[in-house]
């Protein structure tokens, strides 16, 4: 069934929003999923905070001549059924979420991915930027590296404090 020029606009419109918000934009190709596939991909996607879309590949360049940061961007891999995962959050998640669920889905594979500043990505890229850990984990790991001599230093000094109160409690009985 063919849509409706009014329902074109809208869906042009729409992923021209989602682009001019995203920081990044990862495609896949999904032909042979399930529907319930799709939705458990969705719902994935839910949690990590990113955006799912299926669009047809001629409507996504439309939108992406109609913003500034896309328009001179190679749109030459957009070729077939493609599933677009988008995230205003997260530069890493869309690529996390469609590479963990083609782990346990072989028929989802990563197409490529654009960058908030226009730069088209590879598949190779973008599995490298999927093996690479969430904003949060990074923060994490980063205040745990800064806090690790302070933690040094109390167990240090919790530990002499341990020997005089043994000391004391031993003169004491």
């Amino acid at each position: 069934m063919a849509i409706s020029r009014d329902k074109k606009q809208s869906l042009v419109a729409d992923m021209s929003e989602a682009l001019k918000g995203s920081k990044m934009v990862v495609f896949a190709a999904y032909t042979g999923l399930s529907v319930a596939d799709m939705q458990d991909l969705r719902k994935a996607a839910r949690e990590a905070n990113v955006a799912i879309k299926v669009i047809k590949n001629r409507l996504v360049r439309v939108a992406m001549q109609g913003s500034d940061t896309y328009k001179s961007t190679d749109t030459s891999a957009l070729n077939g059924q493609l599933v677009y995962a988008l995230s205003s959050e997260d530069e890493v998640a869309p690529a996390q979420v469609l590479d963990k669920f083609a782990k346990t889905h072989p028929q989802l594979t990563l197409v490529g991915a654009f960058s908030n500043e226009g730069a088209n990505l590879d598949t190779d890229a973008v599995k490298a930027l999927a093996g690479l850990p969430s904003k949060n984990q990074l923060i994490a790991q980063t205040v745990a590296q800064l806090l690790s001599p302070v933690h040094d230093i109390t167990n240090g000094l919790s530990g002499n404090l341990h020997g005089l109160l043994d000391a004391i409690a031993a003169k004491a009985a």
